[in-house]
C-alpha cells in the first residue's frame, strides 16, 4: 500500500499534497498553493461565518 499526503483543499475542493499548502487564517484547515497564490487565505467554512470581515490586514 502506497501512502499519501494528499488533502483537499478546503476552499476550492482541489486534492492537492499536503506539504504543498497553507493553513486556514480562521481555523487552520488546508488550503491549497493555487488558492494562496489567488489570495485566499480563508477556508470555505470561515468565508461563510463571516471572518474575512474580521480580519484585520497585516
Amino acid at each position: 500500500m502506497a501512502e499519501t499526503d494528499a488533502m483537499q483543499c478546503r476552499a476550492c475542493g482541489r486534492t492537492e499534497r499536503a506539504s504543498e499548502g497553507y493553513p486556514c487564517r480562521g481555523c487552520g484547515t488546508f488550503i491549497c498553493v493555487l488558492c494562496n497564490l489567488r489570495g485566499v487565505v480563508f477556508c470555505a467554512e470561515c468565508t461563510a461565518k463571516g471572518l474575512v470581515a474580521e480580519q484585520s490586514p497585516a
